[in-house]
């Protein structure tokens, strides 16, 4: 069994104002011209399609055009996809029962009554069945009728949530199966900063939203999504592929791709990756403005001036503008006094939350806590 691992990819996302249209479609077609060469049983995408839960109309058509060209190309390839933090899940879920009789699984909403259960997709080789379980991203209310409420009557955390979800499915050991989801899955031992996260990914103030990575024991392999930089969590066969196209300057230099995982008989699972080359890449060009000039290039740049004289202000622009015809920002690297960068809230390394504490100055814990969840609030309705 032979299927494409993909998520995050964000369609519709504008980069700094850039429109980043052409460079998706552009990805996408390495995607199909990827499909028709290695001919995969299946196609995951494990959420965020697009990157606003109302998503413009070009976005839409640019998707739309995708899984067309997909299903004309591999007419039998079947293909599952799952709502994430980005997405509107009652956008998703729409047409699901329709398009599933097309091999098209498009799964928007979790459980949510107790007698809902995860949507579960089976296919079959000569090795016998693999179960895909389709979890789109889940958010304690909205699951609250399944999974209950705590001894309390408070909703349970996105931990303890995504556990009792998993844990009340009836999964066979004995066959190989496979977990798509949308969450933010922690290794077992290690701390939320120890995940390298991207600039252009959500994070919720004190990581609320982690959920203990030993839940997917059960599985074969997990097909994450939502966090933007490829890598394994804890074990080979839980991986998170990462965004097809860099979402931001923090993705500068790396190298995305497909991860193609090839099931056999059950314990023996190979994970390719196959790399996709974006039209533009994200660099960072620093140095002095004579040095910097000597990289002109067509990627989308942004620069960092590390001169320490005055420069003409007009002219520097113009000048960087004619080498980078794709400029992102300019931004000048000064040196500056250590009593002034403590006193500067607008340091653009401090997050939404100590950004507010350092304006508010003096919280106590209940008025910390309450500026949290107003936080995480905004950021999930973004």
């Amino acid at each position: 069994m032979k299927f494409f691992h993909l998520s995050d990819l964000h369609i519709g996302l504008k980069l700094m104002n850039r429109d980043l249209g052409e460079d998706q479609e552009y990805i996408l077609k390495q995607i199909v011209g990827a499909a028709k060469e290695e001919l995969p049983d299946a196609v995951v995408i494990a959420g965020d399609i697009y990157d606003k839960a109302v998503p413009p109309a070009e976005a839409v058509e640019l998707f739309d055009s995708f899984i067309a060209e997909l299903t004309e190309a591999l007419p039998d390839t079947v293909i599952m996809i799952i709502s994430g933090n980005h997405d509107s899940a009652s956008r998703v879920n729409c047409f699901r029962s329709v398009l599933a009789k097309q091999n098209v699984y498009m799964v928007g909403l979790p459980p949510r009554t107790s007698q809902e259960f995860i949507e579960k997709v089976t296919l079959k080789d000569e090795y016998g069945k693999v179960n895909f379980y389709l979890l789109p991203f889940v958010k304690p209310s909205m699951v609250r009728r399944v999974v209950l409420e705590d001894e309390r009557g408070n909703s349970l955390s996105y931990n303890e949530t995504v556990h009792r979800l998993i844990e009340r499915e009836k999964i066979a050991g004995e066959e190989r199966n496979v977990l798509v989801s949308h969450q933010f899955y922690l290794p077992v031992g290690k701390s939320p900063e120890d995940v390298e996260r991207m600039d252009s990914e959500i994070c919720t103030v004190g990581n609320i939203d982690e959920v203990k990575a030993d839940i997917l024991e059960p599985f074969d392999y997990a097909a994450l999504g939502h966090i933007h930089k490829p890598m394994k969590v804890g074990d080979e066969r839980f991986r998170y592929c990462g965004t097809p196209l860099a979402c931001s300057v923090s993705e500068a230099g790396q190298e995305k791709g497909i991860l193609m995982v090839d099931m056999r008989e059950k314990g023996d699972c190979e994970i390719k990756v196959l790399p996709l080359k974006p039209l533009r890449r994200i660099r960072v060009v620093k140095g002095t403005l004579k040095e910097v000039l000597k990289q002109a290039c067509s990627d989308y740049v942004s620069v960092i001036l590390t001169d320490r004289v005055d420069l003409d202000i007009f002219d520097m622009q113009e000048r960087i503008r004619a080498a980078f015809p794709f400029l992102l920002e300019i931004r000048r690297e000064t040196l500056r006094r250590a009593e002034y960068r403590q006193g500067n809230v607008q340091d653009v390394n401090m997050s939404p939350y100590e950004l507010c504490c350092s304006f508010l100055k003096d919280l106590d814990e209940t008025e910390k806590e309450l500026l949290r969840d107003v936080i995480n609030t905004v950021q999930e309705a973004d």
